[in-house]
């Protein structure tokens, strides 16, 4: 047993490194900005200053949570379908959907402005039929689609996942029982897939709320996210650490958040089967 114990240190060892590395020393980075001034002394007049992005941290997480409701409704019924399907069917649907993570996001935003913006392909069908220019660049609803184009994948995959593993005999075992449609869906697969949909709504929920990307590009410039404003601190200001305490707060933020939605998502799990 001891040896066992010392294989599986040793074994175990290079991921340690890995996240004191790259994980934990990052963090205390970013720590130590947050509650320093330029000089290096300790302050905490950049937290203090948050309240002035207060706004922006609301929109940032109101876009965040309506991508990710918008990619579950979306992904959840393709992932059921998906895993009902034959295996070689199942291949040919997971290489369409692994095949834009396969792209740089930088490059899929990028078309999408060539499609929608005022001069696209878009506008420039609708004008074949006599329809005015649409303003689709710079508007929620285009920086909305871009966080659930770019990341639906990653709502699909968990869920697709789970529900894969779903044994059929249970599924006609409810059936069997006198369930219907609608209650074989509440009361077995919503259950069962319940932690696909939690790692997918973590995995499309955490890259929303930070994007910076999207909402430059999409946005145009008229919508400004908390990534944006990280950014532009960083790169255009040099002001590590006004960047570093909206980083420290957008972390926090999102960990609550996650907690939250795992603590509901525990107690639905266990009064799904009352």
């Amino acid at each position: 047993m001891k040896n066992r114990s010392f294989l599986q240190r040793i074994i175990g060892a290079p991921y340690v490194l890995w996240a004191a590395i790259f994980i934990v020393v990052p963090l205390l980075i970013v720590a130590y900005y947050a509650f320093t001034d330029p000089a290096g002394a300790f302050t905490l007049d950049n937290i203090r200053n948050l309240t002035d992005y207060g706004t922006i941290f609301r929109e940032s997480i109101v876009y965040s949570v309506v991508a990710t409701l918008i990619a579950l409704v979306l992904a959840y019924p393709f992932a059921y379908v998906m895993s009902r399907k034959r295996e070689k069917t199942q291949q040919i649907m997971m290489v369409l959907v692994m095949l834009p993570m396969w792209m740089s996001l930088l490059i899929l935003t990028y078309s999408w402005m060539g499609i929608l913006e005022r001069n696209g392909i878009i506008n420039s069908l609708l004008a074949k039929i006599g329809v005015a220019p649409l303003n689709l660049i710079g508007t929620p609803a285009a920086v909305i689609f871009g966080m659930v184009y770019n990341y639906i994948p990653y709502m699909i995959l968990p869920i697709y996942s789970v529900m894969s593993k779903i044994d059929p005999s249970v599924l006609e075992a409810a059936e069997d029982l006198g369930s219907g449609s609608a209650s074989k869906l509440y009361r077995v697969i919503l259950p069962l897939s319940m932690p696909g949909v939690v790692s997918g709504i973590t995995m499309v929920f955490v890259p929303s709320v930070s994007t910076f990307y999207i909402s430059q590009k999409l946005g145009d410039g008229k919508i400004l996210l908390v990534g944006d404003v990280i950014e532009r601190q960083i790169q255009a200001q040099n002001n590590y650490n006004a960047g570093a305490a909206l980083s420290l707060v957008l972390m926090v933020l999102i960990v609550l958040s996650l907690a939250l939605m795992k603590l509901f998502a525990g107690e639905g799990d266990d009064n799904l089967y009352v």
